[in-house]
């Protein structure tokens, strides 16, 4: 339990750096306290496409990661950032990624900074 929730805190705050960074990427809110509140939501949405969906999309792109060197798994990154984008859409959440490249930097910014907090952050497995 303390993994996942360390997990969220990581995705929770490598979406907030690629918000801050990226104009594209947009979160709206009244107040500072709604905006932690929906990056707590957007993590757990984008924590739930990662691990639904992401490894089927993995695995049927197989060979094009092979052919690139792995390079497609930005590409498959993006996919996630844009899918976890409509899905917040639909849960009337104030968060919106704009454009398939937007989505290309942001998954790389995102994956950097999540690896990132996740080293630094204690998960629970000592």
């Amino acid at each position: 339990m303390k993994n996942f929730v360390v997990k969220t805190i990581a995705n929770a705050g490598a979406l907030a750096v690629a918000v801050w960074l990226l104009d594209k990427i947009t979160l709206t809110g009244d107040s500072t306290g709604k905006k932690i509140w929906t990056l707590i939501l957007v993590a757990l949405v984008f924590g739930l496409v990662n691990f639904l969906v992401k490894p089927i999309l993995t695995l049927l792109s197989l060979p094009l990661l092979i052919l690139t060197l792995g390079l497609f798994t930005l590409v498959v990154n993006a996919l996630m950032l844009l899918l976890t984008s409509w899905f917040a859409d639909k849960l009337d959440l104030s968060f919106h990624v704009d454009g398939f490249w937007t989505a290309v930097l942001g998954g790389l910014i995102i994956s950097v900074v999540s690896w990132a907090l996740n080293m630094v952050l204690p998960d629970g497995k000592d």
